[in-house]
């Protein structure tokens, strides 16, 4: 079991930063791979990106491609998502989430735990 704490969202005008984290607990949380996905209302939840077991690769999606960064602290058992330049598309509950084993990462279906979600709103 991997228990995960979203943290860092709010409020934000366009072009500006947040930071988010994600806090983990339970299973070693080195031996999981973390994405990151979020959800505007009546919309499907959908990838943003994600980072290895060890943290030495990522990949994002196109839309954030170049202003987000996805971090890891395997030590403090932390996962965070910088956003720069945000716009109001970026608008969204933004959810970590971990997977055991490498499936389809770019999928939803592809991780076993998620944290609550944290709010993001950019204004215009």
């Amino acid at each position: 079991q991997v228990q995960l704490v979203e943290s860092g969202g709010g409020l934000v005008q366009a072009g500006g930063s947040l930071r988010l984290s994600c806090a983990a607990s339970g299973r070693t949380f080195s031996s999981v791979a973390m994405g990151w996905f979020r959800q505007a209302p009546g919309k499907e939840r959908e990838f943003v990106g994600l980072i290895n077991r060890s943290g030495s690769s990522t990949y994002y999606a196109d839309s954030v491609k170049g202003r987000f960064t996805i971090s890891r602290d395997n030590a403090k058992n932390t996962v965070d998502l910088q956003m720069n330049s945000l716009k109001p598309e970026d608008t969204a509950v933004y959810y970590c989430a971990a997977a055991q084993t490498l499936g389809v990462l770019t999928s939803r279906y592809g991780y076993d735990y998620w944290g609550q979600g944290t709010q993001v709103t950019v204004s215009s």
